[in-house]
């Protein structure tokens, strides 16, 4: 074999190895990032449910709580925000927005202990509870997925692979809503105020 062969096939083999791996790490990146997808898919499953259970429990509550038409309103506006929200950053967002409004309804809550002991209630509160704890779930497997995404593809040398095919990171985590460290204050009707 002449010299020029001997370049030209192993300058072959070198493109069918560095073609392989391209091949294999895209395929890799697709695959990581339909499972994004699709962690994404069941947590907007189980925070559309969410929504749907919402107007009962504030068409329940209304009935008892009246005069809180502020908090039923801030409800209904975070559940419409939710509910017109496209992209994973707008849904969790809004998803934040809607975790306030909800837990200053159930501080509310507090004040009724006649509301408290409605069956329509306590079966809606019970299966308001049951899909917060889903969305917890789904939530941490979605991070989860994004994490192990974005750590893929920021590897030596995925990252190359990535630029070269239009993989980017995604950024859109669940995090704890504004606030969410802070209980909501209770007051009972009658009882002292409480010092902090």
């Amino acid at each position: 074999m002449k010299k020029w062969q001997i370049i030209v096939v192993v300058l072959i083999v070198i493109a069918v190895i560095l073609g392989g791996s391209y091949a294999g790490i895209r395929n890799n990146m697709v695959r990581k990032k339909e499972q994004v997808n699709s962690a994404w898919s069941q947590v907007d499953v189980v925070i559309q449910r969410r929504a749907d259970l919402i107007p009962n429990l504030v068409a329940t509550v209304k009935g008892y709580a009246a005069h809180e038409e502020a908090v039923f309103d801030a409800v209904t506006r975070a559940r419409e925000d939710l509910l017109a929200a496209h992209t994973p950053a707008d849904r969790i967002r809004a998803n934040g927005q809607l975790d306030g409004a909800l837990g200053r309804l159930l501080a509310v809550v507090e004040n009724y202990p006649q509301l408290k002991a409605n069956e329509n209630f306590l079966e809606l509160q019970n299966e308001l509870e049951g899909t917060e704890n889903r969305i917890a779930v789904e939530r941490r497997r979605y991070n989860q997925a994004v994490q192990d995404y974005n750590t893929y593809i920021g590897l030596f040398p995925n990252n190359i692979v990535a630029g070269m095919s239009g993989f980017t990171r995604d950024n859109d985590y669940f995090k704890a809503s504004p606030g969410a460290q802070q209980a909501p204050k209770v007051e009972f009707p009658g009882a002292p105020a409480m010092k902090n």
